[in-house]
């Protein structure tokens, strides 16, 4: 059997969880998978994979050789395309799904540069605080800020952002700046209503973690909102860097408990097959891991 193949099958089944999934991405047999998945095991003297009826885990050698043969595919994949596309502009229309907190004006202007660097792709871009099926409703790819991404689609870092729970001056001063994160209940909360942040712990002084506990007066579904009630004294919120940044430079909002913090989440473009990945989609992605990686250095 063909390395490669075998090792580009090894990648879909770990990506996807499942052999059938990978060998229907991959167009093959299901047996065929396993077979080339067995080769490789056997031409490597050890057990990548632990298989059940319902599971598939990653062994401990599995884990290693994962991520250093997954690595040298990507690097070979973007050989590949550099070579076999390189007059092959991206065009086209890319839908993208995105959260609603990436409505900044520095997202627009790298939109906007993206634009210039290629004009012949129309991002089609909606933002919404759901986790869409990229499939099934038609999206190219999808923004999603995450600290454990769907194991069914492929996941590329862009950037870290952390979220700041905020909230004006005036609201603490009514009713008096907590100190402690046990101390936050007496404050009312926006939270959202599309995910659950009941098992969230702040992270203090020395590494302390201590359970948040929050009192809501408001859940919604839209980052906007939540903002705008925020800065309207209504409660305090968890919000992410880029929107409110802006806000605690000028003092109109403030950092509550400033000591302790959430952990960052990471923000990934997410999408459902490398096989035959349009210039479009790759042109999108490279740009903004560019843009936004950790090597740039910009905040959006």
């Amino acid at each position: 059997m063909d390395r490669l193949t075998s090792l580009r099958v090894f990648r879909e089944v770990v990506d996807a969880g499942s052999f059938t999934t990978a060998a229907a991405r991959l167009g093959l047999s299901a047996p065929m998978a396993s077979k080339h998945v067995a080769q490789l095991e056997r031409s490597l003297g050890a057990r990548l994979l632990n298989r059940s009826s319902r599971h598939l885990s990653l062994t401990e050698a599995g884990e290693a050789w994962y991520g250093q043969s997954a690595q040298a595919l990507d690097l070979l994949d973007a050989a590949e395309a550099s070579i076999g596309r390189k007059n092959e502009a991206p065009r086209g229309v890319l839908k993208v799904s995105a959260p609603v907190w990436c409505a900044t004006p520095h997202f627009a202007e790298a939109l906007a540069a993206y634009r210039e660097a290629c004009p012949e792709v129309l991002v089609d871009m909606h933002l919404e605080n759901r986790k869409v099926d990229l499939a099934a409703d038609g999206y190219d790819m999808a923004l999603r800020a995450t600290q454990d991404p769907s194991p069914a689609l492929i996941a590329r870092p862009l950037c870290r952002v952390q979220f700041h729970l905020v909230a004006t001056p005036d609201l603490l001063a009514r009713h008096g700046e907590p100190v402690l994160p046990a101390d936050l209940a007496r404050l009312g909360a926006i939270v959202p209503s599309y995910v659950n942040i009941d098992g969230l712990s702040l992270r203090g002084p020395g590494g302390r973690q201590s359970p948040l506990r929050l009192r809501p007066v408001l859940r919604s579904d839209d980052t906007t909102l939540t903002l705008h009630a925020v800065r309207a004294g209504m409660g305090m919120s968890f919000l992410p860097e880029w929107l409110v940044d802006d806000d605690l430079a000028r003092g109109t909002l403030v950092r509550v408990v400033p000591d302790f913090q959430a952990p960052a989440v990471t923000l990934f473009a997410v999408y459902t097959s490398r096989q035959h990945m349009a210039p479009k989609l790759r042109s999108f992605i490279d740009f903004f891991i560019e843009r936004m990686g950790p090597a740039a250095g910009a905040k959006m």
